[in-house]
């Protein structure tokens, strides 16, 4: 996936830093989606405007509402700890 297939600049500057670090494909398909989400649980605010209220209830959302895994919560606190 090429970081200038995303519509969002933001996007395509976080597909960016993580191919800087050479994460792989994969984890750089996992760690938009989660960003995605996080944007979109928080009615599409920029993440520059939230910070650890805004993750702890997007990890509580998950954990809570939608009863998801123990590594998938953490995969999704490390996509946000990467932002």
């Amino acid at each position: 996936m090429d970081s200038t297939s995303y519509s969002s600049p933001f996007l395509c500057s976080v597909s960016d830093a993580i191919r800087v670090r050479h994460y792989s494909r994969k984890t750089e398909k996992a760690y938009i989606d989660w960003v995605k989400r996080f944007i979109y649980f928080h009615n599409k605010r920029h993440p520059r405007e939230m910070g650890a209220r805004e993750v702890t209830a997007f990890l509580t959302h998950l954990a809570v509402d939608r009863n998801v895994a123990p590594s998938t919560q953490n995969q999704a606190f490390n996509a946000l700890m990467f932002l």
